[in-house]
Formats: C-alpha cells, structure tokens, sequence
C-alpha cells in the first residue's frame, strides 16, 4: 500500500471546511509542522532557556533581546506559538491515521487473488517450471509448502487451473498506524506537561506574572497557583536546617509560585569527591511534611534518583549558597589605605568608605562562596585549589564591578613563586580578568602592594635609585653615573605611570627600530635593579626573603606591578574565614503527560522496527495443466509465479530464489 500525501477528501459538506479538513490532513502538512518544530527545538537547545532578561541584553543588545522576547524565543517551549504547532500537528497527524487506517486494516486481508496471471511476466522476480504431477496435487503439495514456510495462502480456483496467493509480513504496515499514533501520544503529552495549564489559568483564572520583589510571602494570592495544579515544573530552593513549600516557576517576565501539598525539610545536603576533587555525587537528606495529615517522611533525593510522593517528582537540580557567613579583610591597593575587616553572609551587603580617601561610599554585596575549585593543570592534572569568595563592589552611582578572589595562593608549576589570583569582570556576560599577585613569604599579597605602593612615592622611589647607583656604576666615571641616573628615573616615571606598555610605547616613538631590543633590555635590567632595591627598603617588609628564596619572584613582580595599573578598584578583599551553609536547589514535577510520552516513545519504537524491519512479500502462483505436447509425461502441471515486496533489497533476490527451490522441491 502507498500512502498518499493529499488529505481527508469530505463529502456533503460545505468547500471550505472540506478544503480546511483536506489541508489538516495532508501528509505534506504535518512534515512542515514537523520541520518547524526541529527547527524550534534547535533553537531552544542553542539558546539558554528562561534566563534572567538582563542576560539576554547583554548577550543580544536591548534591540534584539526585546524582538526575540516578542516571539518567545527565550521560553521555545512554552511559546503560544510552539504550543499551536503541537496542537495542529495532534490534529494533522490523527486526522493522517484515521484517512488511512481503514485502507491498511483492509489490507492486511487482502491478498491480491484477482491479480491476472498474464501480467506475471511484468514483475521483476517472475519464473515458471513443469512438475510431472496432476495439477491438483501440485497446488495442494504448493499450498503446504507455504504453510511450512508461515506464508498465509488463499487458493481461487479459475477456468483453467488453481490460482494462489500468498503473503507475509504484511504486520508491517502497522507499524505505520503505530509511529504516527505515537507522534500524537508524544504531542498530548508535550502539550499537557507543557505551559499550556499555566498559561489557560492565566489567561482564564486572572492568574498574572509576579514582577517585583520581596519576600515570597509578600508575593499576592494572583501570582500563586493552586496546590492542585493539574502540571507545572518549578524550583525549589531549600537550605540547611530550613523548610520550604512554595516553588517558583520563572517566566520571562518575573515568577509565578506554585503552592505544594507538602513543605520538604533539609537535613543535610551531601557533596562526595574523587581524589581529584572532582564531585561524584550530589545528594540531600529531606524529611516531607504533608500539609494535610502533618506526616513526616524521611527521603534522600539523588541525581537522577528523584523521589516521588502525591504524583509529585523532586529531583536533585543543583546546589547553591544558603547564607553562608563570611570573613574579608580588605587590603589597600592604593598608598594610604586602612585595613579593615567586614562580616556578612551571602546574598547580603554591607556598606563602607573607601579607605584610601576617606569620603566615597561604597557597598560590598556578598555574590557567592565556592569551597571547592577545581582547576585544570595540563590534560589530566585536576587539583583543588582550594576556596574563593565572589563579591560585587558599588559606587554610589549604582556602577557595580564583580570580583572573584581565591583564598589560598596557587602554584602553577614545580619550584615556582605561587600566585594570588584576583579576579574583575565589569559585565556578567564577560570572563573574568585575573590579575596574578606572588606570593610574598608570609603568603599573602601584603608585601607586593607594599612595593607596589613605593613604585607609586616618588621619594622611595629616588632612595632606590641613589642605592642602585651606588652598586651599579663607578664612582671614577661621574658623567656614566648622571647617564645612569638619568635612564633609571625616567625608565622609573615611565613604569610607574604606564607600566611596561609606557615603556614600550617609549621605545616606540624615540628609539629606532634596529636598536630597539638592545636598548629594551638595559633599560629591564635598570628597571630590575631598581625595583630589587625598593624590595630590600624597610617599607615593603615581607617579600626580601622571597627574593632570595624564589628566583622567579622578581620578574613575577614586574609583571604584577605593570598589571596593577588596570585594577580598577582602590582595595582588594581576601577571605580570611567562612562558616558554610549549603542549600539545594530541587526541581518539583508534576506530569500528567509523563505516561502518555512513555507509551508514544514505546509506540514509535515498535512501529520504526515494523517499518524497517518487517517486510512485506507477496507471491502468486498459477497452477494448470501442461499444454506441451512434446512432454512425455502423462501427468503434469504447468507452474507460473511470481514475486513482489514493498522494499527491495539484496534479501530479496535471494528470498526469490529460495521461495521457487522449495516449491520446485515439493514433490
């Protein structure tokens, strides 16, 4: 059977909904509703779904962020219009099964007997042969030989002789009726596990999308669905030692709370690692309170173990900070600045003075607290390198910068200097940016802004060069001695206003080009030879061991120094100490559609094995006397037959084959 692409022609009634019923129905019409759905689902498997707005903007520009929320490509699948194309496609697609059901029930009892035996010859896989048998041996002998090989047979006896027909896996065409009614299983279920309910109780029920903020408590009862709700998927976020009944379902515009028939209570959230530090299993011991009967069940919710109670699915989404409390000290980058030391829990603020001038305000807003970080060091080296704090710093314009800083330094290498590394980024959408800090011999990163802070003062900066000069000329060549001085307090100058770059742009526009790198290296170990002697000043206590100790330290420095001048804040906070407090993010389902997309997934399985797996073969034999007169035989029956398949393959070829040896066999 070919399955036609035109639709459900109807009769008796008015053109234009023949004519809407005809175009449902078209196969042709389901393959492009079905198209655009691919191409949605791309889409939405590119582009991170149900992100805050803000990061849209700064990913796309206000312009395009606002056009792509105007066509819901930041919600695919919940959009109005991805919801009518499955509602188009469940109507398309069974309107597609029920105009050809029937045709294909009719055929799995059709065997084709009134095919005439004249146009055997017209098949690609066609043979005759005599058998010195009567011809009503012969068909009943042939008869058997199909039902031995599990051939269903229908026998029509005609003028002239017997005429059979058989067949075999005509199920296959079954698994049409079985893959299509799948797609509209899958498409049921999509549409009612779906935003579909969300969006009918906001359109129908005067639900609407919360949009300020607050408190959840604050949140009013026309942004709150019903515990009752038919399906939703929300998150819920809980932390140690806490309770939680209420989830939220992020729109694209502010959140919806979806009220629980129970609240869950973590006990503990559970965090395994490998040697390497990375994480091998997530895990939280809950305790759920039934509102209604106030019965406690104890439960662990593992990733990719959810616990289910009241049709409701709790999974283990991810993790985050439940306020945990945390210790900085600040550390001026500035000469001047006060030391001061702040306490504050993630997810709160406090307010402060910029101590290098004493007069502008300052919030620091506590972002985040990692515990862990692990870092790749080559291909397979992964090491934890321990906590780090990441915190946002706002001026009284409301400008806001985020940093991340780690805790403890961080050796890259055998035998080298460990490195502090601070990290900036002026968007969210931006990586950060680290500036990479030696560690001094206490291992902090006192001693370095101490030197960082004498390249700035330019008294400290000329008693250096007085003692470097003292070492590095002859006292015998006083005009060699002016020289020196003079290179050294202008490569001094250059360094502490741009950094290398000032003495590069230097070379750059006073030194020619053939006598660039000769002159770039005396004028590094002038400037090396300086900054070694503002490391040895009392000032900048804490780092004259590291020099000697790590022979990398210096150039480290100058590094760092240079890089100093593209730090943009006047201090830097370190985390001194934290008390965490772990909380879990789960993510609670409720799927009436779950059973109805399992079943289409086994449904469309079976049918594509039908499809591909099962062919359909047929076989028509024409039984009659020989007619030759030259046989001797005084009894003997002329065979015709012929073979036809709905998929040809090299099998068929071979089936053929084998098919005429055992029916030339059978007597």
């Amino acid at each position: 059977m070919s399955v036609s692409t035109h639709g459900l022609r109807l009769k008796n009634t008015s053109n234009w909904f023949r004519n809407i019923v005809e175009l449902l129905s078209a196969m042709r019409f389901a393959i492009a509703l079905l198209t655009v759905i691919c191409i949605a689902s791309i889409i939405g498997t590119v582009l991170k779904q149900q992100e805050p707005y803000n990061n849209y903007i700064n990913q796309f520009g206000p312009f395009w962020a606002e056009v792509f929320a105007k066509i819901g490509l930041f919600t695919v699948y919940s959009a109005w219009w991805f919801l009518l194309i499955l509602l188009f496609l469940v109507i398309s697609t069974s309107l597609c099964v029920a105009r050809n059901t029937p045709q294909i029930l009719r055929d799995l009892h059709n065997f084709k007997e009134h095919l005439r035996e004249q146009s055997f010859k017209a098949f690609a896989h066609n043979a005759s042969w005599r058998m010195a048998c009567t011809p009503a041996n012969a068909a009943a002998h042939i008869q058997q030989a199909f039902a031995g090989m599990g051939w269903k047979t229908k026998t029509q006896e005609r003028q002239g002789g017997t005429f059979i027909a058989a067949k075999a896996g005509g199920s296959h065409k079954l698994g049409y009726i079985a893959a299509h009614g799948a797609i509209v299983l899958v498409c049921i279920g999509g549409l009612l596990d779906g935003d579909m309910l969300t969006r009918a109780q906001m359109w129908l029920g005067n639900k609407v999308v919360f949009t300020g903020g607050g408190m959840i408590a604050d949140v009013p009862a026309s942004s709150r669905l019903p515990a009752n709700n038919m399906a939703f998927r929300a998150n819920l976020l809980v932390a140690e030692g806490q309770t939680a009944g209420t989830a939220i379902l992020q729109q694209p515009t502010g959140v919806l709370l979806q009220e629980l028939p129970f609240a869950i209570e973590l006990k503990k959230f559970v965090v395994e690692h490998y040697s390497t530090g990375m994480p091998k299993l997530f895990a939280s011991d809950i305790i759920i309170h039934d509102k209604q009967t106030n019965e406690k069940t104890v439960a662990r919710v593992e990733v990719n173990h959810p616990v289910t109670y009241k049709g409701i699915n709790i999974f283990q989404s991810s993790f985050d900070d439940g306020g945990s409390r945390v210790k900085l000290q600040s550390v001026s980058v500035a000469a001047g600045g006060k030391s001061i030391e702040l306490e504050g829990t993630i997810g709160g603020a406090s307010a402060l003075i910029n101590t290098a001038n004493d007069t502008e305000k300052l919030t620091l807003e506590y972002t985040a607290l990692r515990v862990l970080n692990v870092e790749t060091f080559g291909k397979k080296d992964l090491r934890n390198v321990g906590p780090s704090i990441t915190y946002k710093l706002r001026d009284a314009a409301g400008q806001a910068r985020e940093f991340h800083n780690y805790m403890l330094p961080i050796q890259f290498a055998d035998n080298e200097t460990p490195l502090h590394l601070v990290g900036v980024r002026d968007t969210p959408d931006q990586p950060f940016r680290y500036w990479r800090i030696p560690s001094d011999d206490k291992g902090g990163i006192e001693g370095f802004l101490r030197l960082n802070q004498a390249v700035q003062s330019t008294a400290t900066t000329q008693a250096a060069i007085q003692r470097y000069l003292v070492k590095a000329s002859d006292p015998a060549k006083p005009e060699m001695r002016a020289a020196l001085q003079t290179s050294a307090e202008r490569v001094m100058l250059l360094f502490a206003k741009d950094g290398l770059q000032g003495i590069a742009d230097f070379l750059e526009k006073n030194v020619p080009e053939d006598q660039r790198v000769k002159t770039s290296e005396v004028l590094i170990r002038i400037l090396n030879g300086v900054l070694y002697e503002l490391a040895q000043a009392p000032t900048t206590e804490g780092i004259a061991a590291s020099l000697n100790d790590k022979p990398d330290w210096l150039n480290l420095a100058v590094l760092a120094l240079s890089d100093a001048k593209a730090y943009p804040a006047p201090m830097i906070f370190q985390l001194k100490d934290f008390t965490q407090v772990q909380a879990s993010v789960f993510q609670v389902t409720k799927a009436p559609g779950q059973t109805i997309v399992y079943t289409g997934a086994i449904l469309l399985i079976i049918g594509v094995f039908f499809m591909l797996f099962v062919r359909e073969r047929r076989v028509w034999v024409w039984v009659q006397p020989n007619t030759d007169k030259a046989c001797e035989a005084a009894a003997s029956a002329h065979i015709s037959m012929a073979y036809a398949t709905n998929r040809k393959t090299m099998q068929s070829d071979q089936e053929f084959e084998r098919i005429k040896e055992q029916l030339r066999e059978v007597i």
